[in-house]
C-alpha cells in the first residue's frame, strides 16, 4: 500500500468544510437565477404547438421561433441545450397529446425523445448566435433540426415541423419551390429576423433603421409565397367516390367484432350504388376506401373476399381497398391497398412502407415486451413494402401513400416522381378519434396538395376524409365518427413541380449550411480565446431575463 509523503515544511491538508456547501449554494443561485429564462421557455414552447392544429394560430411559429431564439442568443451551449429542452419538452406534450389514448407513458416518453432534438437545437442557436448574420443561421438549423428528426431513431417521426403549422398560409406556396423544408426555413427566418429587430430596439447598440429593415425582412419572407406561380389547368380529370364506413367504437378498440369495419365500408358501397341506380347521383369513375377498411385478410377469409367482391361488383368501377394481408411468415402482416376490379377481382397491390415503431411493430420485441407488457397487443409485426404506391385506378394512375407516410416527404415525392396524377392517403385514424390527430394529418396532406401541384384524396374509417385541390384548399371534408360518402371531380395532373425537380437538395443545403455554421462559430471562439480576445456574442436578452 503506497504511502504519501508529507513535503517538508509544508502545512498538512485539511479538508474544505465550506467547499460543499458553498459549491450548492453556488448550484443553487444559479438554477434561481435561470428560472425567469426557463420559464419564459415553457411559455414559448407551449405557443408554438397552438400553432399546430387543431388550434391553428400559424402566426405564433414565427413568435415561437422569435423568442426561442432571443432566450439563447449570447448563451453558452449547454445554457442553449437546456433553454433547448425547456421549450421542446412543453411544446411536444400538448402536440403530441393525442398519444393518451395509448398512454400518457407514452405521451411523455416520445415527448422527451423529440425535446433532445430541440435541446440540440438550442445549443446550435447559442453558438451560431456569435456569427455575423446569424439570423440566417439559426434558421437553417431549424431545418437541420427537422432533418435530424425526420430520420431518427427509427426511421424518424416528422411530427411537429413548422411547415406542418403553415400549410394554409402566405408561406404556404414555398412548398412548390423546395418542399417542406423551404417553408420550415421560410417561417424560422421571419421568426429570427423579428428577434434581431427586437434587439435593435434597445441596449447598447440601438438602431431603429436596422430594426426596421429587420422587421421588413421578415415580412418578405412571409410574402414570398406570393411570387410562386398558381398551376396550370390539368388536361382531363376523374370522377372519385371515397367512402368512410366508420368504426363500432373509437380508441384502442376500433374494430369491434369481425367483419363489422368491412360491412360498414360494403354496405355504405352498396347504398352508393342504390342511389346511382336510382339516378339520384352519378356514377363515380373510381372508388376508394380507407386503410384497415377490411378488417380480415380477403386472401385467407373466404367471407371478406367474399363480401368485398360483392361491394365492388355493385358499384361496377375499379375500388381501392385497404386491408391487412398476412405474411411473409407467421409473425407478419402487410398493411395493403389493393386495386380490386369487378370484373376480375383484386389485381395491383401497394404495402406501406414505413410501419410505425411500437404502433405498428415492435423493435427489439424480445426484451421490450418482457418488460413493457402493453407490447404485446402489438401480436404481430407490419412486413414494410418494398416499392412505391404507384398503381393504375381504372383511368386515372394514383399514387398511394398510408396513414403516417404523408409526413414523410420521400415517400410521397417517390410516387410523383414515378407518374402520380394523383395522390391517395389511406389513413385510419379511429384510435386517435377527437383528439387532433386527424386534423394534423389532414394539414399534412395540404401541404402535399401544394408542394407537388397534385390533388390529394384522403379516404379515413371514422374521420376526416377529404378533397384538396392542388392549390391545398379543402374542397369537401366529412365529420368525424360519422358514416358518410365524398363525391367529387379532381384534376389528374402530369405536370412537375419545382420542388419535384430539386428534391431533397433545398433541404440538405439548408441543413449542411446550419451544421457548418456552427463549425465556423466554435473555431472563431476559439481563436479569439487564443489572441486574448472574448467571443462577441453581442447584445442578448439579459437585460430583460437574468
Amino acid at each position: 500500500m503506497p504511502v504519501t509523503q508529507e513535503r517538508p515544511g509544508a502545512a498538512p491538508e485539511t479538508p474544505d468544510v465550506a467547499a460543499g456547501p458553498g459549491r450548492a449554494a453556488r448550484a443553487l443561485a444559479k438554477v434561481r437565477a435561470g428560472l425567469p429564462r426557463t420559464g419564459l421557455a415553457v411559455l414559448a414552447g407551449l405557443l408554438l404547438a397552438l400553432a399546430f392544429p387543431p388550434f391553428d394560430l400559424w402566426p405564433l411559429s414565427i413568435a415561437g421561433v422569435a423568442v426561442l431564439s432571443l432566450l439563447t442568443r449570447g448563451r453558452t451551449a449547454r445554457q442553449g441545450a437546456w433553454t433547448g429542452f425547456a421549450f421542446g419538452l412543453p411544446f411536444f406534450l400538448l402536440l403530441l397529446s393525442w398519444l393518451r389514448v395509448v398512454g400518457w407513458d407514452a405521451t411523455i416518453g416520445l415527448s422527451v425523445i423529440e425535446a433532445l432534438f430541440l435541446a440540440a437545437l438550442g445549443a446550435g442557436l447559442a453558438v451560431a448566435s456569435r456569427l455575423p448574420g446569424w439570423p440566417l443561421w439559426a434558421a437553417c438549423l431549424w431545418v437541420t433540426q427537422e432533418w435530424a428528426r425526420d430520420r431518427l431513431p427509427l426511421g424518424g417521426f416528422p411530427w411537429g415541423r413548422l411547415a406542418f403549422a403553415n400549410t394554409a398560409t402566405p408561406f404556404t406556396p414555398l412548398a412548390a419551390l423546395g418542399g417542406a423544408p423551404l417553408v420550415t426555413f421560410a417561417v424560422a427566418l421571419s421568426g429570427t429576423l423579428l428577434a434581431w429587430a427586437a434587439l435593435r430596439l434597445r441596449g447598447p447598440r440601438r438602431s431603429p433603421r436596422a430594426a426596421a429593415l429587420a422587421a421588413l425582412g421578415a415580412v418578405g419572407a412571409l410574402a414570398g409565397g406570393y411570387l410562386v406561380p398558381v398551376p396550370t389547368a390539368p388536361a382531363d380529370t376523374v370522377k372519385v367516390a371515397l367512402v368512410q364506413g366508420n368504426v363500432p367504437n373509437p380508441g384502442m378498440d376500433f374494430l369491434g367484432r369481425p367483419m363489422m369495419v368491412l360491412n360498414n365500408h360494403a354496405s355504405a358501397t352498396e347504398r352508393l350504388a342504390a342511389d346511382i341506380k336510382a339516378g339520384k347521383v352519378e356514377r363515380p369513375d373510381i372508388v376508394i376506401w380507407p386503410e384497415n377498411s377490411s378488417d380480415l385478410d380477403p386472401f385467407t377469409d373466404p367471407l371478406a373476399y367474399q363480401r368485398i367482391d360483392e361491394a365492388v361488383r355493385a358499384i361496377g368501377v375499379p375500388t381501392l381497398v385497404g386491408t391487412l394481408v398476412e405474411g411473409p411468415d407467421e409473425q407478419h402482416v402487410q398493411n395493403e391497398g389493393i386495386v380490386w376490379d369487378p370484373k376480375t377481382g383484386p389485381g395491383a397491390s401497394y404495402t406501406k412502407q414505413h410501419p410505425v415503431p411500437f404502433g405498428e411493430y415492435v423493435p427489439f420485441r424480445d426484451q421490450l415486451s418482457k418488460v413493457i407488457t402493453r407490447l404485446q397487443r402489438v401480436a404481430q409485426d407490419f412486413y414494410p413494402g418494398d416499392h412505391n404506391g404507384v398503381m393504375q385506378l381504372g383511368p386515372a394512375r394514383i399514387g398511394d401513400v398510408i396513414c403516417f407516410e404523408v409526413a414523410y416527404d420521400e415517400i410521397v415525392r417517390d410516387t410523383v416522381d414515378q407518374g402520380a396524377r394523383v395522390l391517395v392517403v389511406q389513413t385510419n385514424n379511429a384510435t386517435y378519434a377527437r383528439t387532433g390527430q386527424p386534423e394534423q394529418q389532414l394539414a399534412m396532406s395540404r401541404l402535399r396538395a401544394v408542394e407537388h401541384g397534385r390533388a390529394v384524396l384522403i379516404a379515413a374509417t371514422s374521420g376526416i376524409s377529404a378533397v384538396i385541390a392542388p392549390d391545398g384548399s379543402v374542397v369537401q371534408q366529412t365529420e368525424e365518427l360519422t358514416a358518410a360518402e365524398l363525391s367529387a371531380v379532381v384534376p389528374l395532373r402530369d405536370g412537375i413541380t419545382v420542388a419535384d425537380r430539386v428534391g431533397a437538395v433545398p433541404e440538405w443545403t439548408l441543413a449542411v449550411a446550419g451544421l457548418l455554421a456552427c463549425g465556423a462559430a466554435v473555431l472563431l471562439g476559439r481563436r479569439r480565446s487564443r489572441t486574448g480576445g472574448t467571443p462577441g456574442s453581442g447584445e442578448s436578452l439579459d437585460q430583460v431575463v437574468p
